[in-house]
C-alpha cells in the first residue's frame, strides 16, 4: 500500500479502511485488538516519513503491528492472522522484509534500535531507526539500560512512545500543555539548537551556568524531564490520532539527527466504541459479535487458570503469610481476584519479572510464603533472579507457571516449552506438576508446606477430566495410575498424563501408566522397581525434549546402571514451535493421540 505522497484526506480514508479491516478479521478470527486499533495513525505516520524497506521499523512486543502488516502488502493475507500456516500475530522477518525483528516479549525495541544505529553509523549509511513502544513496556528495566547508552552515544533514533493508558509524567496545567506544543514546533527546535551552540561557544562560564539553570527550570514544568536528563530530546505530548500533527512531528524528529522521543497520546480500541479506553479484556480477544461486542464462547469448562485462582484464594484465606505477585498479567493469571480480595498482600508490578522474583525472595526471607505467578514463557526473563536471589539461599518461593506447553495462536515467542529445562538444573529447586483440576489444588496445598523453592506448571485452557482419584502430594513420590500386562510403560508428567491415558485407550494392549508428579526430585525407587516389569518406556510431557523429562529419567537409569530399558520421548523436538490452533500445531508435530499410538505400535 502506497502511503508517501498521499493527501491528508486520503490518509484519513486509509486509516478508516485499516480499522475496518482489523475489526472485521479479528472479530471472526480473534487476535490483539485494542492496542492495534489505537496505533493506526501512528503507523501511517511512520510509513509516511520513514522507509520500511530500508530503515529499521521496530515494534515493541509488536502486538500493535497489524496496521503495519496491512500497509506492507498483506491485506488479503491478513485473513489468516494467527492461524496455522498464516500470518504471525507479531512481527516476523521471514514473513516480510518490512518486519525488522521477531518480537513477542516486551521492552526489547530500544536496545534493538541502539544496535541498529551503531551498525548504520559503522556502515556510513543515512538511515534512522524508528521505534514504537507502549507506555506499559516502559516499566521494564531493559528500556532504561538502552536509553542510558543511547543518551550517551547521541545516535539518531526516533522513539514513538505510544501512551494509551497512563502518562509517563502528567502534564501540569495550561503552561505545561502550551510548552509541550512549543516543543513540537520547528521554531522551538531550531531556536533550542542555536541557543545550545551559542552558549557552548560564546558564553562565559558563569553565564553558561545561569543559562543551564534557566533551561533546567523550564524542564521542571515539562513532561519530558526524565528523558531530557538522560540526554534524549523529548517532543510531546501530541495527539496520536491526528495524522497531520504526527507527520509534521516525525519529520522534525527525524531531521534532528539525534535520539528523540515523540510522546503520543492514543486511545486503546480507537474506532470501535465498545473497546475504547482501558479495558484489559479487549487487549487480546477471541471471536466476537461486532454489533454488540459479545464474545463467542467456545467452552464452559473451568480453565486451569480459574482453578488455580480459586485454590490460591482459599489458601490465602487460611494462611495470612501467603502473598503473591504477577507481572502485568493480573486477569490472564487469575491473580486479579487475589489483588481485589487482599490488595495489601497481592500485587501486579507491571512488566518487571526480574523485580517480581527478587522482591518475593525478600518476602520469603521475612517469613512470608510468596507465590510468583507468571506465564512460563515470561518467567524466562527472571532466570538469573531465580538462581541468584531465590535458589542460592533456598528461599521458599513458589513459582506457579501458567501457559505451560503449547499456547496456540501467539506462537514461538509465547510457547511454554522451556520451563522444565531451565529450572531442572538449578540446585535447591523442586519441580512438580498436576494432571487435572483436583491435583492442581493439591499441588498448591503441598507447595505451601515446602521450605525450599519450587515450581508448578499447568496449561492454558482446561485440564481434561480424568477418572483417577487423586492423593495428596508427597515430596519426590510418583503415582502408578494403572498396571499393565504388556512390557510397555507410559511415564507422564503434568498435562502429559491425559495424553498418555488417551493413547493407552487407543492401543489394543494393556499398558501401565505412571504419573511422575515430580521431575525433580525423581521417584528413584519406583523407577527402579518398574524397570524390572516393563522395558519399553514412553515419555509424555508438554515440554522441550533436550534437558527435559526423558533426559532426567535417562540420567537416573544411567546412575543406577539399568541398561535393559528403551526410551521413546514424545516431548517437543529441537525447534521453535509455530503459531496456530493447538490441535493443528500438535498434529504438525505428530503429537496427537491418534498419531502417537501408531508410533507406540510401530
Amino acid at each position: 500500500m502506497e502511503i508517501k505522497g498521499k493527501s491528508l484526506k486520503e490518509l484519513e480514508q486509509i486509516s478508516q479502511d485499516i480499522r475496518d479491516r482489523i475489526i472485521d478479521v479479528v472479530s471472526r478470527k480473534g487476535g490483539h485488538f485494542s492496542s492495534t486499533l489505537g496505533a493506526v495513525e501512528l503507523t501511517i505516520g511512520m510509513h509516511y516519513i520513514f522507509d520500511s524497506n530500508s530503515e529499521p521499523f521496530i515494534f515493541d512486543v509488536s502486538h500493535q503491528c497489524y496496521p503495519h502488516k496491512l500497509i506492507t502488502d498483506r491485506w488479503e493475507e491478513f485473513e489468516t492472522i494467527r492461524q496455522f500456516g498464516g500470518l504471525c500475530g507479531f512481527t516476523k522477518p521471514n514473513e516480510h522484509k518490512a518486519d525488522y525483528f521477531v518480537a513477542g516479549h516486551s521492552s526489547t525495541s530500544i536496545s534493538l534500535a541502539v544496535g541498529a544505529a551503531k551498525a548504520i553509523k559503522l556502515k556510513g549509511e543515512k538511515k534512522v531507526p524508528v521505534v514504537m513502544i507502549g507506555d506499559g513496556s516502559m516499566s521494564a528495566g531493559m528500556v532504561y539500560e538502552a536509553l542510558n547508552e543511547l543518551g550517551d552515544l547521541k545516535l539518531p533514533v526516533v522513539i514513538i512512545l505510544n501512551d494509551n493508558e497512563m502518562s509517563i509524567a502528567k502534564p501540569i496545567g495550561a503552561i505545561s500543555k502550551y510548552l509541550s506544543k512549543l516543543l513540537a514546533g520547528k521554531f522551538y527546535q531550531g531556536f533550542k539548537s542555536k541557543v545550545d551552540k551559542f552558549i557552548k561557544n560564546n558564553m562565559p562560564e558563569g553565564t553558561t551556568y545561569l543559562a543551564k539553570r534557566v533551561e533546567g527550570s523550564l524542564k521542571l514544568i515539562t513532561p519530558g524531564i526524565l528523558f531530557e536528563e538522560m540526554g534524549i530530546d523529548y517532543i510531546g505530548p501530541i495527539d496520536g490520532h491526528d495524522i497531520e500533527e504526527i507527520i509534521e512531528t516525525l519529520q522534525i524528529a527525524k531531521d534532528m539527527g539525534k535520539p528523540v522521543i515523540v510522546h503520543a497520546r492514543t486511545i486503546k480500541g480507537k474506532g470501535y466504541k465498545i473497546a475504547e479506553g482501558h479495558h484489559e479484556h479487549w487487549h487480546g480477544v477471541g471471536p466476537f459479535n461486532v454489533e454488540d461486542g459479545e464474545f463467542i464462547k467456545k467452552s464452559s469448562q473451568k480453565s486451569a487458570t480459574a482453578v488455580f485462582s480459586d485454590a490460591l484464594l482459599n489458601l490465602a484465606k487460611k494462611h495470612e503469610n501467603v502473598v503473591g505477585i504477577t507481572a502485568a498479567m493480573p486477569s490472564g493469571t487469575g491473580m486479579d481476584k487475589l489483588i481485589s480480595e487482599f490488595p495489601n498482600r497481592f500485587w501486579d508490578v507491571a512488566i518487571a519479572e526480574q523485580h517480581a522474583v527478587t522482591s518475593m525472595a525478600a518476602m520469603a526471607k521475612e517469613g512470608f510464603k510468596p507465590f510468583v505467578t507468571i506465564y512460563s514463557t515470561f518467567l524466562q526473563r527472571g532466570f538469573d533472579q531465580i538462581i541468584h536471589d531465590v535458589c542460592i539461599m533456598a528461599l521458599p518461593v513458589v513459582f506457579t507457571m501458567d501457559r505451560a506447553g503449547i499456547v496456540g495462536n501467539d506462537g514461538e515467542t509465547h510457547q511454554g516449552a522451556f520451563d522444565i529445562n531451565f529450572l531442572r538444573f538449578i540446585p535447591n529447586m523442586i519441580l512438580f506438576a498436576p494432571r487435572d483440576n483436583e491435583t492442581l489444588e493439591l499441588a498448591l496445598d503441598f507447595a505451601y508446606t515446602l521450605n525450599k523453592p519450587c515450581a508448578i506448571r499447568y496449561p492454558r485452557g482446561s485440564f481434561k477430566e480424568l477418572e483417577y482419584q487423586a492423593s495428596p502430594f508427597e515430596l519426590g513420590k510418583s503415582e502408578l495410575l494403572k498396571s499393565g500386562t504388556s512390557n510397555k510403560l507410559f511415564v507422564a508428567y503434568g498435562n502429559g498424563v491425559s495424553k498418555a491415558i488417551d493413547v493407552e485407550k487407543l492401543h489394543n494392549e494393556d499398558i501401565a501408566i505412571l504419573d511422575l508428579r515430580f521431575v525433580k526430585p525423581l521417584d528413584i525407587d519406583t523407577l527402579i522397581n518398574l524397570s524390572t516389569k516393563y522395558n519399553s518406556w514412553y515419555i509424555f510431557s508438554d515440554s522441550q525434549k533436550q534437558a527435559g523429562v526423558a533426559s532426567a529419567i535417562l540420567e537416573i537409569l544411567n546412575q543406577e546402571n539399568i541398561k535393559n530399558i528403551s526410551i521413546k520421548s514424545f516431548e517437543y523436538e529441537d525447534s521453535f514451535i509455530e503459531h496456530g490452533d493447538t490441535n493443528k500445531v500438535e498434529e504438525s508435530l505428530g503429537l496427537l493421540p491418534s498419531q502417537l499410538v501408531k508410533q507406540v505400535i510401530k
